[in-house]
């Protein structure tokens, strides 16, 4: 049985994929709540539960100008740009100190033979999602519209590893960025499976703050391979660790959001929600 939560973010991401597709005739609140079978009044409540601000404003964010406008504005220096407009002071996120440590090769090789990993399903603004963990740190997190099938794609990645259903301190602290107030964050680390080519294009994701895109163009010439950029869609794409290592905040040098491996429309409401809490701290 589906919890409120659920049905809330299935109603949301609905609106979101109407949107989309229809933003350019700006549908208005009784249009798009007609859409996701609720009463304006109850829309726009959900919607200011959600993301802390009016779907109006809310959707001016995920719209694809929010994304033409910061290109436009910080082009080759986003990070930077952000850094000076505060967006990573209020964001968070690259405050943080996330250490990556690779597999050994033994580990990488023998699909974490002898590794122990514990397991979990939480509920997250963005549908219901699987985190896993070794001793070492989080070594995969992804959304899960189907556990099973969630638990599958986790065991395809560790097939000689032991299992072990249960939830851990770091487990605890991963879940945490998906609170509004982030004043308990603790160092989070990360204990993954990738080449060193990966590794290097996960870690220049997390320079990416809340709030900011890049493109794929501009991660590559921060890992200094500015000629990779198909390169560095593959590494994006094969991203272990969900939202945590924000895969989400690289789109494409047309300003268009592109495709996510948890879903477009997932990617899109992600976008819009840290646009969201952004600007409402910004405004506090």
């Amino acid at each position: 049985m589906e919890t409120q939560n659920n049905i809330n973010y299935e109603r949301i991401a609905g609106a979101i994929d109407y949107i989309k597709l229809n933003f350019k005739t700006q549908p208005n609140l009784d249009e798009v709540a007609e859409k996701v079978n609720l009463s304006p009044f109850h829309f726009q409540r959900m919607f200011t539960d959600w993301a802390g601000i009016s779907p109006k404003k809310f959707l001016q964010y995920m719209s694809l100008e929010y994304a033409k406008g910061i290109l436009k504005e910080q082009q080759a220096t986003l990070f930077d740009a952000a850094f000076e407009t505060g967006l990573s002071g209020t964001g968070r996120l690259h405050d943080l100190f996330i250490n990556i440590e690779g597999m050994t090769p033994a580990e990488y090789k023998n699909g974490g033979k002898e590794l122990s990993i514990n397991f979990s399903y939480a509920e997250t603004p963005f549908g219901n999602i699987i985190v896993a963990s070794t001793p070492k740190g989080i070594c995969y997190m992804a959304f899960a519209d189907d556990k099973d099938d969630a638990f599958n794609q986790l065991y395809t990645q560790f097939p000689n590893a032991s299992y072990y259903q249960v939830v851990d301190l770091a487990q605890q602290n991963a879940l945490l960025i998906f609170k509004k107030d982030w004043s308990q964050l603790s160092n989070i680390k990360l204990h993954l499976k990738g080449t060193d080519f990966q590794l290097k294009v996960w870690e220049a994701l997390l320079k990416i703050p809340m709030g900011g895109l890049n493109t794929y163009s501009t991660v590559a010439n921060t890992v200094q391979m500015p000629t990779a950029s198909r390169a560095v869609g593959s590494a994006i794409g094969a991203n272990p660790v969900a939202f945590l290592i924000p895969c989400h905040r690289v789109i494409k040098s047309t300003g268009e959001f592109g495709q996510y491996h948890w879903g477009s429309n997932r990617k899109t409401a992600m976008i819009g929600w840290e646009a969201a809490q952004v600007n409402f701290k910004e405004a506090m």
